[in-house]
């Protein structure tokens, strides 16, 4: 009885472990305002248009509830229905461990460590597509968890096994501990995503006036701001991706949810690089990336992000990134597919002209010098993230394309109109050209040729070498080549040794005479050198040398040597 007195005073559950998590008595009961009260909003009321949800999202509730589970639509869609519009991706929520949802369908895999979460997979290929299962997560206390010293890369041995860690800062390393509905409503980010839509009974779940906030075009953080930036940083990138996302509609951050932002900034320094690069992925390639910048220029966090992220948003009013930013956007917008490695080649450009300029200045050959300048940038600016080897690739592919454009003779067009990269490289040509460079005439000469039949593509050809001759512009790759100047007069080749048959040194032609072809017409017109002879000595005896001597001379039409 005094224990459970005890328990009472220091807001401890009876009983052992939650539903599916081991936890024992390491969790708090927090008060109701903190879990907040159970809202049903029926269909009169929400006004969810059922034909704007997803069938395949339908078909993973309707399985989990018939297997006896609670199962519900969650987060970024319901609010999304609420405001008319079809969501992009949907997000299951269930009170069924992870491996009782992969044992439910025939395509699940179980992912994460951080959290485990489950993907439903459903069609093959491009065409796939992934509706994402999680459990109800339980709402814990986060003095009550296991501390580790550093961080989630240099503590995952010690991470191992462990269901709630924190680092030293607080922020949650493992949160695999299952819990009710109310908890997880609690434990979720902001209040316009922690709403339960049941597409069966076309019921809205609400714990925490999610929908009175959507009215009113609010975005507020559920709880107190500021312990729950520290329990996990990346919510203040995901409060700045919401605000961007959602600002065309009228949305703003609540003042208690955005005050906290600039101070907490630092605490982003300890997350791992490749879960920030990903962060600002979704930043910028969400259909969202010119107002993200903005939203980061007046909340003040243009700068302390993430190194790559804040040279973003210095260099988003250059011509040449604010381009590929707006395509960006557009892309997403008419439901075209968006590479990250094109948008970074556009933002790292700069940095690649800057290096490749001064390895060339240090006496390089421009092509090496380039991929150098790559390796060298890439190292630099990006650095170690999740997918770095395609990434990496594909932006080098980008960037050593575009000194080859110049060359429009022999076969290198048509062997680089079938490089796997070819169309990304005329696109990064072509915003360059938008963005002031005189490329436009280029550019449209390599659409025309990349689409044309065989005839076409010679006419564009022998159309760019009469060009390149009436310009005087040749291949800048290309060095002309040296030409050996012809002797002036027929050497006597009897009386010459080989160095004594050209004492002058070769001389190459001018580089305008390189460029027009005049000095193969000089070289032409110029009489032939004479056949020079090497003049063998006879031996006394043994008689080799001397039948080598006279078959010689035999070919030269000379009489052999008495």
């Amino acid at each position: 009885m005094i224990k459970t007195f005890i328990d009472k005073l220091l807001g401890k559950r009876n009983g052992d472990a939650a539903h599916g998590s081991g936890a024992g008595d390491t969790r708090k009961r927090f008060p109701v305002k903190t879990f907040g009260k159970r809202v049903e909003v029926p269909a009169s009321v929400h006004r969810i248009d059922p034909s704007l949800v997803d069938r395949r999202a339908i078909e993973v509730v309707k399985t989990l509830q018939d297997k006896g589970f609670e199962a519900y639509i969650v987060g970024g869609a319901v609010r999304d229905l609420l405001l008319g519009l079809r969501p992009k991706d949907f997000d299951v929520a269930t009170n069924a461990t992870p491996e009782q949802v992969k044992a439910a369908f025939r395509r699940a895999f179980i992912i994460g460590r951080r959290f485990r979460i489950v993907h439903v997979v459903f069609g093959r290929g491009r065409e796939h597509e992934v509706i994402e299962v999680t459990t109800f997560r339980a709402y814990l206390d986060n003095q009550a968890a296991d501390r580790i010293k550093g961080n989630e890369k240099t503590s995952r041995q010690a991470l191992a096994g462990m269901q709630h860690a924190v680092d030293a800062s607080g922020r949650v390393l493992r949160d695999n501990v299952w819990g009710t509905q109310q908890e997880d409503a609690a434990r979720r980010d902001f209040s316009i995503n922690a709403m339960y839509y049941d597409p069966q009974s076309q019921i809205v779940v609400d714990y925490h006036h999610g929908i009175e906030d959507a009215r009113k075009r609010t975005i507020r953080m559920i709880g107190d701001a500021t312990a729950r930036y520290r329990e996990d940083p990346v919510r203040m990138v995901r409060a700045i991706r919401f605000a961007a996302k959602l600002h065309a509609l009228g949305f703003t951050l609540g003042k208690k949810t955005a005050e906290p932002l600039a101070e907490l900034r630092p605490l982003l320094a300890d997350i791992p690089p490749s879960r920030m690069f990903d962060e600002m992925l979704k930043l910028l390639q969400t259909g969202h990336a010119i107002a993200s910048v903005q939203q980061l220029r007046a909340l003040g966090l243009s700068e302390g992000i993430y190194p790559l992220l804040d040279l973003i948003v210095a260099r988003a009013d250059t011509p040449l990134v604010r381009l590929a930013l707006e395509d960006t956007d557009r892309r997403v917008a008419e439901g075209k597919s968006v590479a990250p490695a094109f948008l970074l080649a556009c933002v790292l450009w700069e940095d690649v002209l800057a290096v490749w300029q001064r390895r060339q200045a240090a006496g390089e050959h421009p092509s090496p010098a380039l991929s150098e300048a790559i390796t060298e940038v890439f190292e630099r600016r990006v650095g170690d993230v999740s997918g770095r080897g395609k990434l990496g690739a594909d932006m080098r592919e980008i960037w050593m394309l575009q000194p080859r454009f110049t060359r429009r003779s022999g076969k290198t067009p048509a062997s680089m109109v079938t490089q796997p990269r070819f169309r990304a490289g005329l696109d990064f040509l072509r915003l360059r050209s938008r963005a002031g460079e005189p490329l436009a005439e280029l550019a449209d000469w390599w659409e025309r040729f990349s689409l044309a039949d065989e005839a076409t593509r010679a006419e564009l050809l022998e159309s760019a070498r009469r060009t390149a001759q009436q310009t005087g512009k040749a291949d800048p790759e290309r060095k002309p080549r040296r030409r050996r100047k012809p002797a002036s007069a027929t050497p006597q080749a009897g009386d010459m040794t080989d160095e004594q048959a050209d004492p002058t040194p070769a001389r190459a032609p001018h580089a305008q005479d390189a460029a027009d072809g005049t000095a193969a017409l000089d070289d032409a017109s110029a009489p032939a050198p004479a056949k020079k002879r090497r003049r063998r000595r006879r031996k006394s005896a043994g008689g080799s040398e001397e039948g080598l001597a006279n078959d010689s001379a035999a070919e030269t039409g000379d009489a052999p040597a008495p």
